[in-house]
């Protein structure tokens, strides 16, 4: 049985709240006590996320116009420099937790991600 349940849909309700929270959470969390770069990063990706998901051809895409599997490879980019930042940035206490959590939530939904049945059909069908 494939454990992979996190349809196209569920991902395109997730993305807004999230965008939206990695844009208040600087301040909420008073992020940016190890470094300033650790509050400016949280902010920066929570505004080219909701960017990225205005252009993304899903359903509460408004523009459509970036395929949703390039979506999926920024979310894993996102998610792995996230996991990174602390170590390579130098980010401690709060920051560095608030980056490892965020980190492993956008690898753990990215990895769950279930595959539309078209398109497997038709990678199957070569």
């Amino acid at each position: 049985m494939d454990p992979r349940f996190v349809t196209k849909t569920m991902h395109a309700f997730l993305d807004y709240p999230v965008a939206l929270s990695l844009i208040a959470a600087p301040f909420l969390l008073g992020l940016g006590s190890s470094s300033p770069l650790a509050f400016w990063l949280a902010l920066v990706t929570g505004g080219a996320a909701f960017v990225l998901t205005l252009l993304t051809d899903h359903r509460l895409g408004v523009f459509r116009v970036l395929p949703y599997s390039f979506h999926l490879a920024i979310d894993l980019a996102v998610g792995i420099t996230f996991v990174l930042a602390p170590s390579v940035l130098g980010f401690s206490g709060v920051d560095a937790w608030y980056y490892w959590l965020n980190g492993a939530a956008v690898l753990t939904v990215v990895s769950l991600h279930k595959p539309e049945r078209a398109a497997v059909e038709s990678v199957a069908r070569g």
